[in-house]
Protein backbone atom coordinates (compact mmCIF):
# COMPACT_ATOMS: atom_id res chain seq x y z
CA UNK A 1 0.00 0.00 0.00
CA UNK A 2 1.39 3.36 -1.02
CA UNK A 3 1.40 6.03 1.68
CA UNK A 4 0.06 9.49 0.83
CA UNK A 5 3.29 11.01 2.11
CA UNK A 6 6.77 10.12 0.88
CA UNK A 7 10.11 11.49 2.02
CA UNK A 8 11.35 11.36 -1.58
CA UNK A 9 9.13 14.31 -2.44
CA UNK A 10 11.04 16.54 -0.02
CA UNK A 11 13.77 18.68 -1.65
CA UNK A 12 16.31 17.71 1.03
CA UNK A 13 15.40 14.53 2.94
CA UNK A 14 18.11 15.13 5.55
CA UNK A 15 16.38 18.41 6.54
CA UNK A 16 13.18 16.45 6.98
CA UNK A 17 15.01 14.04 9.28
CA UNK A 18 16.36 17.04 11.21
CA UNK A 19 12.80 18.31 11.66
CA UNK A 20 11.73 14.95 13.05
CA UNK A 21 14.67 14.96 15.44
CA UNK A 22 13.74 18.42 16.75
CA UNK A 23 10.10 17.38 17.11
CA UNK A 24 11.14 14.25 18.94
CA UNK A 25 13.22 16.28 21.40
CA UNK A 26 10.32 18.68 21.89
CA UNK A 27 7.98 15.74 22.50
CA UNK A 28 10.32 14.21 25.06
CA UNK A 29 10.39 17.47 27.03
CA UNK A 30 6.63 17.24 27.43
CA UNK A 31 7.14 14.41 29.90
CA UNK A 32 9.82 16.19 31.95
CA UNK A 33 8.75 17.48 35.38
CA UNK A 34 7.84 21.16 35.64
CA UNK A 35 8.38 23.50 38.62
CA UNK A 36 5.43 25.68 37.62
CA UNK A 37 1.91 24.98 38.72
CA UNK A 38 0.42 25.53 35.29
CA UNK A 39 -2.17 23.22 33.72
CA UNK A 40 -0.51 21.12 30.99
CA UNK A 41 -1.89 18.92 28.21
CA UNK A 42 1.12 16.89 26.99
CA UNK A 43 -0.83 14.40 24.87
CA UNK A 44 -2.73 17.13 23.05
CA UNK A 45 0.51 19.08 22.59
CA UNK A 46 2.24 16.01 21.12
CA UNK A 47 -0.73 15.46 18.79
CA UNK A 48 -0.33 19.03 17.54
CA UNK A 49 3.38 18.42 16.96
CA UNK A 50 2.58 15.24 15.02
CA UNK A 51 0.24 17.21 12.75
CA UNK A 52 2.94 19.90 12.46
CA UNK A 53 5.44 17.27 11.37
CA UNK A 54 3.13 15.61 8.85
CA UNK A 55 2.34 18.80 6.96
CA UNK A 56 6.09 19.21 6.42
CA UNK A 57 6.08 16.16 4.15
CA UNK A 58 4.33 18.14 1.42
CA UNK A 59 5.61 21.66 0.86
CA UNK A 60 3.38 24.03 -1.12
CA UNK A 61 4.29 24.98 -4.67
CA UNK A 62 2.95 27.45 -7.16
CA UNK A 63 0.84 30.38 -5.95
CA UNK A 64 2.21 32.62 -3.20
CA UNK A 65 -1.22 32.57 -1.55
CA UNK A 66 -0.94 28.83 -0.89
CA UNK A 67 2.49 29.33 0.63
CA UNK A 68 1.26 32.09 2.95
CA UNK A 69 -1.73 29.99 4.07
CA UNK A 70 0.59 27.02 4.69
CA UNK A 71 2.94 29.15 6.81
CA UNK A 72 -0.04 30.61 8.68
CA UNK A 73 -1.24 27.10 9.57
CA UNK A 74 2.24 26.26 10.87
CA UNK A 75 2.37 29.32 13.09
CA UNK A 76 -1.21 28.71 14.24
CA UNK A 77 -0.30 25.19 15.37
CA UNK A 78 2.71 26.54 17.28
CA UNK A 79 0.60 29.19 19.00
CA UNK A 80 -2.05 26.60 19.88
CA UNK A 81 0.59 24.35 21.40
CA UNK A 82 2.07 27.36 23.21
CA UNK A 83 -1.29 28.20 24.77
CA UNK A 84 -1.47 24.66 26.12
CA UNK A 85 2.06 24.43 27.47
CA UNK A 86 3.54 27.93 27.69
CA UNK A 87 6.15 27.21 24.97
CA UNK A 88 8.62 25.13 26.92
CA UNK A 89 10.91 24.10 24.04
CA UNK A 90 8.91 25.51 21.16
CA UNK A 91 11.90 27.52 19.80
CA UNK A 92 12.65 24.23 18.01
CA UNK A 93 9.38 24.63 16.15
CA UNK A 94 10.33 28.18 15.15
CA UNK A 95 13.52 26.78 13.59
CA UNK A 96 11.48 24.25 11.64
CA UNK A 97 9.24 27.03 10.30
CA UNK A 98 12.30 28.98 9.17
CA UNK A 99 13.77 25.87 7.49
CA UNK A 100 10.54 25.30 5.58
CA UNK A 101 10.28 28.97 4.63
CA UNK A 102 13.70 28.76 2.98
CA UNK A 103 12.37 25.98 0.77
CA UNK A 104 9.15 27.70 -0.31
CA UNK A 105 9.88 31.46 -0.26
CA UNK A 106 12.46 33.65 -1.90
CA UNK A 107 14.89 35.68 0.22
CA UNK A 108 12.49 38.51 1.21
CA UNK A 109 9.93 35.99 2.43
CA UNK A 110 12.62 34.02 4.25
CA UNK A 111 13.76 37.16 6.09
CA UNK A 112 10.17 38.05 6.99
CA UNK A 113 9.47 34.59 8.45
CA UNK A 114 12.82 34.60 10.29
CA UNK A 115 12.05 38.00 11.80
CA UNK A 116 8.59 36.79 12.83
CA UNK A 117 10.09 33.67 14.44
CA UNK A 118 12.62 35.79 16.31
CA UNK A 119 9.79 38.01 17.56
CA UNK A 120 7.88 34.97 18.81
CA UNK A 121 11.01 33.81 20.58
CA UNK A 122 11.28 37.13 22.42
CA UNK A 123 7.59 36.97 23.34
CA UNK A 124 8.22 33.51 24.73
CA UNK A 125 10.93 34.88 27.02
CA UNK A 126 8.75 37.76 28.16
CA UNK A 127 5.92 35.39 28.99
CA UNK A 128 8.29 33.24 30.93
CA UNK A 129 9.60 36.24 32.87
CA UNK A 130 6.06 37.27 33.63
CA UNK A 131 5.06 33.79 34.77
CA UNK A 132 7.97 33.42 37.20
CA UNK A 133 7.44 36.86 38.81
CA UNK A 134 10.74 38.40 37.78
CA UNK A 135 10.41 41.43 40.13
CA UNK A 136 10.13 39.22 43.21
CA UNK A 137 13.48 37.50 42.49
CA UNK A 138 16.74 38.46 44.14
CA UNK A 139 19.14 40.72 42.30
CA UNK A 140 21.57 37.84 41.76
CA UNK A 141 18.86 35.62 40.28
CA UNK A 142 17.64 38.48 38.12
CA UNK A 143 21.16 38.97 36.71
CA UNK A 144 21.46 35.27 36.01
CA UNK A 145 18.11 35.20 34.28
CA UNK A 146 18.95 38.30 32.22
CA UNK A 147 22.25 36.74 31.19
CA UNK A 148 20.49 33.52 30.22
CA UNK A 149 17.88 35.47 28.29
CA UNK A 150 20.36 37.56 26.29
CA UNK A 151 22.65 34.61 25.70
CA UNK A 152 19.84 32.41 24.42
CA UNK A 153 18.47 35.29 22.33
CA UNK A 154 21.86 35.86 20.71
CA UNK A 155 22.31 32.14 20.18
CA UNK A 156 18.86 31.86 18.60
CA UNK A 157 19.63 34.78 16.27
CA UNK A 158 22.92 33.15 15.23
CA UNK A 159 21.16 29.83 14.62
CA UNK A 160 18.57 31.58 12.44
CA UNK A 161 21.31 33.30 10.44
CA UNK A 162 23.18 30.00 10.07
CA UNK A 163 20.03 28.22 8.86
CA UNK A 164 19.34 30.93 6.28
CA UNK A 165 22.90 30.82 4.92
CA UNK A 166 23.13 27.02 4.99
CA UNK A 167 19.87 26.28 3.22
CA UNK A 168 20.37 29.04 0.64
CA UNK A 169 23.83 27.64 -0.02
CA UNK A 170 22.30 24.18 -0.46
CA UNK A 171 19.65 25.55 -2.79
CA UNK A 172 22.24 27.46 -4.79
CA UNK A 173 24.45 24.40 -5.05
CA UNK A 174 21.51 22.26 -6.14
CA UNK A 175 20.49 24.81 -8.76
CA UNK A 176 24.06 24.99 -10.06
CA UNK A 177 24.21 21.20 -10.22
CA UNK A 178 20.89 21.05 -12.06
CA UNK A 179 22.05 23.75 -14.49
CA UNK A 180 25.28 21.84 -15.01
CA UNK A 181 23.36 18.62 -15.62
CA UNK A 182 21.09 20.41 -18.08
CA UNK A 183 24.06 21.99 -19.85
CA UNK A 184 25.82 18.63 -19.98
CA UNK A 185 22.74 16.99 -21.48
CA UNK A 186 22.43 19.78 -24.03
CA UNK A 187 26.09 19.44 -24.97
CA UNK A 188 25.62 15.69 -25.29
CA UNK A 189 22.65 16.24 -27.58
CA UNK A 190 24.60 18.80 -29.62
CA UNK A 191 27.55 16.39 -29.87
CA UNK A 192 25.24 13.63 -31.09
CA UNK A 193 23.70 15.97 -33.65
CA UNK A 194 27.12 17.09 -34.86
CA UNK A 195 28.28 13.48 -35.05
CA UNK A 196 25.17 12.48 -36.97
CA UNK A 197 25.58 15.46 -39.29
CA UNK A 198 29.25 14.65 -39.88
CA UNK A 199 28.37 11.00 -40.56
CA UNK A 200 25.62 12.06 -42.96
CA UNK A 201 27.96 14.44 -44.78
CA UNK A 202 30.62 11.75 -45.09
CA UNK A 203 28.08 9.24 -46.39
CA UNK A 204 26.77 11.79 -48.88
CA UNK A 205 30.31 12.47 -50.04
CA UNK A 206 31.02 8.76 -50.51
CA UNK A 207 27.70 8.28 -52.28
CA UNK A 208 28.48 11.23 -54.55
CA UNK A 209 31.94 9.84 -55.30
CA UNK A 210 30.53 6.41 -56.11
CA UNK A 211 27.90 7.94 -58.38
CA UNK A 212 30.29 10.32 -60.13
CA UNK A 213 33.28 8.00 -60.53
CA UNK A 214 32.21 4.38 -60.28
CA UNK A 215 28.91 4.99 -62.09
CA UNK A 216 30.70 6.78 -64.92
CA UNK A 217 33.41 4.10 -65.17
CA UNK A 218 30.90 1.24 -65.29
CA UNK A 219 28.85 3.02 -67.94
CA UNK A 220 31.94 3.57 -70.08
CA UNK A 221 32.99 -0.05 -69.47
CA UNK A 222 29.62 -1.30 -70.68
CA UNK A 223 29.88 0.82 -73.83
CA UNK A 224 33.39 -0.49 -74.54
CA UNK A 225 32.22 -4.09 -74.19
CA UNK A 226 29.18 -3.54 -76.39
CA UNK A 227 31.34 -1.95 -79.10
CA UNK A 228 33.89 -4.78 -78.86
CA UNK A 229 31.14 -7.38 -79.33
CA UNK A 230 29.85 -5.59 -82.41
CA UNK A 231 33.35 -5.30 -83.96
CA UNK A 232 34.60 -8.75 -83.00
CA UNK A 233 33.43 -10.44 -86.18
CA UNK A 234 34.23 -7.46 -88.43
CA UNK A 235 37.54 -6.08 -87.09
CA UNK A 236 39.08 -8.22 -84.29
CA UNK A 237 42.11 -5.94 -83.90
CA UNK A 238 39.94 -2.89 -83.29
CA UNK A 239 37.71 -4.91 -80.99
CA UNK A 240 40.80 -5.92 -79.03
CA UNK A 241 41.61 -2.25 -78.45
CA UNK A 242 38.13 -1.71 -77.04
CA UNK A 243 38.55 -4.77 -74.80
CA UNK A 244 41.86 -3.40 -73.54
CA UNK A 245 40.18 -0.11 -72.70
CA UNK A 246 37.38 -2.02 -71.00
CA UNK A 247 39.92 -3.85 -68.88
CA UNK A 248 41.50 -0.56 -67.86
CA UNK A 249 38.09 0.85 -66.92
CA UNK A 250 37.37 -2.31 -64.92
CA UNK A 251 40.60 -1.85 -62.97
CA UNK A 252 39.72 1.77 -62.32
CA UNK A 253 36.26 0.80 -61.12
CA UNK A 254 37.73 -1.81 -58.80
CA UNK A 255 40.03 0.80 -57.29
CA UNK A 256 37.03 3.09 -56.75
CA UNK A 257 35.19 0.30 -54.95
CA UNK A 258 38.20 -0.40 -52.73
CA UNK A 259 38.59 3.28 -51.93
CA UNK A 260 34.91 3.67 -51.04
CA UNK A 261 34.97 0.60 -48.80
CA UNK A 262 38.12 1.89 -47.13
CA UNK A 263 36.43 5.21 -46.47
CA UNK A 264 33.63 3.41 -44.63
CA UNK A 265 36.00 1.62 -42.25
CA UNK A 266 36.43 2.98 -38.74
CA UNK A 267 40.22 2.60 -38.99
CA UNK A 268 41.10 4.70 -42.02
CA UNK A 269 44.78 3.69 -41.90
CA UNK A 270 43.88 -0.01 -41.52
CA UNK A 271 46.47 -0.52 -38.80
CA UNK A 272 49.30 1.05 -40.81
CA UNK A 273 51.50 3.95 -39.83
CA UNK A 274 50.95 7.22 -41.64
CA UNK A 275 54.13 6.73 -43.69
CA UNK A 276 53.04 3.25 -44.75
CA UNK A 277 49.55 4.48 -45.61
CA UNK A 278 51.00 7.25 -47.81
CA UNK A 279 53.21 4.75 -49.64
CA UNK A 280 50.17 2.50 -50.16
CA UNK A 281 48.17 5.41 -51.62
CA UNK A 282 51.05 6.25 -53.96
CA UNK A 283 51.27 2.64 -55.17
CA UNK A 284 47.51 2.45 -55.74
CA UNK A 285 47.69 5.71 -57.68
CA UNK A 286 50.50 4.31 -59.84
CA UNK A 287 48.53 1.15 -60.59
CA UNK A 288 45.47 3.20 -61.55
CA UNK A 289 47.14 5.88 -63.67
CA UNK A 290 50.60 4.62 -64.53
CA UNK A 291 52.01 7.75 -62.90
CA UNK A 292 54.62 7.27 -60.17
CA UNK A 293 54.20 10.05 -57.62
CA UNK A 294 57.32 11.73 -56.32
CA UNK A 295 56.80 11.64 -52.55
CA UNK A 296 58.91 12.89 -49.66
CA UNK A 297 57.73 11.93 -46.16
CA UNK A 298 59.62 13.46 -43.24
CA UNK A 299 57.93 12.51 -39.98
CA UNK A 300 60.49 12.03 -37.18
CA UNK A 301 57.87 11.86 -34.42
CA UNK A 302 54.43 10.37 -33.95
CA UNK A 303 51.36 12.58 -34.25
CA UNK A 304 47.82 12.23 -32.95
CA UNK A 305 45.40 9.85 -34.70
CA UNK A 306 43.09 12.75 -35.59
CA UNK A 307 45.81 14.53 -37.55
CA UNK A 308 47.05 11.29 -39.12
CA UNK A 309 43.58 10.38 -40.38
CA UNK A 310 42.97 13.92 -41.65
CA UNK A 311 46.27 13.89 -43.61
CA UNK A 312 45.46 10.46 -45.03
CA UNK A 313 41.97 11.44 -46.14
CA UNK A 314 43.11 14.73 -47.66
CA UNK A 315 45.86 12.99 -49.61
CA UNK A 316 43.43 10.26 -50.68
CA UNK A 317 40.92 12.85 -51.90
CA UNK A 318 43.64 14.83 -53.67
CA UNK A 319 44.96 11.80 -55.56
CA UNK A 320 41.42 10.79 -56.49
CA UNK A 321 40.70 14.24 -57.90
CA UNK A 322 43.99 14.20 -59.85
CA UNK A 323 43.10 10.79 -61.26
CA UNK A 324 39.59 11.86 -62.23
CA UNK A 325 40.00 15.42 -63.43
CA UNK A 326 43.56 16.71 -63.68
CA UNK A 327 45.02 14.75 -66.67
CA UNK A 328 48.38 15.20 -64.96
CA UNK A 329 51.68 13.51 -65.84
CA UNK A 330 53.56 14.46 -62.67
CA UNK A 331 52.46 14.38 -59.04
CA UNK A 332 54.50 15.47 -56.04
CA UNK A 333 53.64 14.61 -52.43
CA UNK A 334 55.44 16.17 -49.47
CA UNK A 335 54.88 15.69 -45.74
CA UNK A 336 57.05 18.23 -43.97
CA UNK A 337 57.50 18.80 -40.24
CA UNK A 338 58.82 21.53 -38.00
CA UNK A 339 58.99 21.94 -34.24
CA UNK A 340 55.26 22.61 -33.96
CA UNK A 341 53.75 21.91 -37.39
CA UNK A 342 53.01 19.12 -39.83
CA UNK A 343 52.42 20.25 -43.42
CA UNK A 344 50.99 18.17 -46.28
CA UNK A 345 51.56 19.44 -49.83
CA UNK A 346 50.20 17.80 -52.99
CA UNK A 347 51.10 19.25 -56.41
CA UNK A 348 50.32 18.21 -59.98
CA UNK A 349 50.97 19.60 -63.45
CA UNK A 350 47.48 18.90 -64.71
CA UNK A 351 44.82 21.08 -66.25
CA UNK A 352 44.08 23.05 -63.11
CA UNK A 353 40.84 24.97 -62.57
CA UNK A 354 39.43 28.32 -61.56
CA UNK A 355 39.14 28.28 -57.77
CA UNK A 356 36.64 31.16 -57.88
CA UNK A 357 34.08 28.93 -59.56
CA UNK A 358 32.00 26.20 -57.93
CA UNK A 359 34.41 23.40 -56.99
CA UNK A 360 32.05 21.21 -54.97
CA UNK A 361 32.55 18.27 -57.33
CA UNK A 362 36.27 18.23 -56.57
CA UNK A 363 35.76 17.45 -52.91
CA UNK A 364 37.60 20.58 -51.83
CA UNK A 365 35.00 21.44 -49.21
CA UNK A 366 35.45 18.03 -47.62
CA UNK A 367 39.22 18.51 -47.40
CA UNK A 368 38.80 22.02 -46.01
CA UNK A 369 36.32 20.80 -43.40
CA UNK A 370 38.63 17.98 -42.29
CA UNK A 371 41.47 20.43 -41.83
CA UNK A 372 39.62 23.17 -39.98
CA UNK A 373 37.76 20.66 -37.76
CA UNK A 374 40.99 19.95 -35.86
CA UNK A 375 42.37 23.47 -35.91
CA UNK A 376 44.41 23.26 -39.11
CA UNK A 377 44.73 25.60 -42.10
CA UNK A 378 43.87 24.68 -45.69
CA UNK A 379 45.19 26.46 -48.79
CA UNK A 380 44.75 25.75 -52.49
CA UNK A 381 46.46 27.34 -55.45
CA UNK A 382 45.34 26.63 -58.99
CA UNK A 383 44.44 28.20 -62.30
CA UNK A 384 43.47 26.75 -65.69
CA UNK A 385 46.45 25.15 -67.39
CA UNK A 386 48.75 25.71 -64.39
CA UNK A 387 48.15 22.58 -62.36
CA UNK A 388 47.09 22.57 -58.73
CA UNK A 389 48.78 22.81 -55.33
CA UNK A 390 47.01 21.80 -52.11
CA UNK A 391 48.49 22.52 -48.68
CA UNK A 392 47.12 21.49 -45.27
CA UNK A 393 49.01 22.46 -42.12
CA UNK A 394 48.35 21.28 -38.57
CA UNK A 395 49.64 22.45 -35.19
CA UNK A 396 51.32 19.73 -33.12
CA UNK A 397 51.60 21.14 -29.55
CA UNK A 398 52.95 17.98 -27.91
CA UNK A 399 55.67 16.02 -29.62
CA UNK A 400 56.66 12.43 -28.91
CA UNK A 401 60.20 12.43 -30.27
Amino acid sequence: MKLPFETKTHPFPFLLYLEWLLLFVAAITEFLPSHHKIPRFPLLTILIMVVFGLIGLRLPKGKITNKIIYTGIEIGLILLAASLDKLRLFPFLYLIVVIRSCLIFKLPGQLAISGFAFGLFLITWLNRLYSIKFQMMSEFDQDRLKYAMWSSTLLFALVLAFILMLINALLSERKSRENLTTAHEQLRQYALRIEDQATLQERNRIARDIHDSLGHSLTALNLQLETALKLWSVDPNKAYNFLSEAKRLGSTSLQEVRRSVSALRSDALQGKSLQEAIVSLAEDFHRSTGITPDYNVNLPYSISPDISIAIYRILQESLTNICKYASATQVKIQLLTSATQVILMVEDNGEGFDIDKNTTGFGLQSMRDRTTAIGGKFHIKSSPGEGCQIQASFIVPHLDI
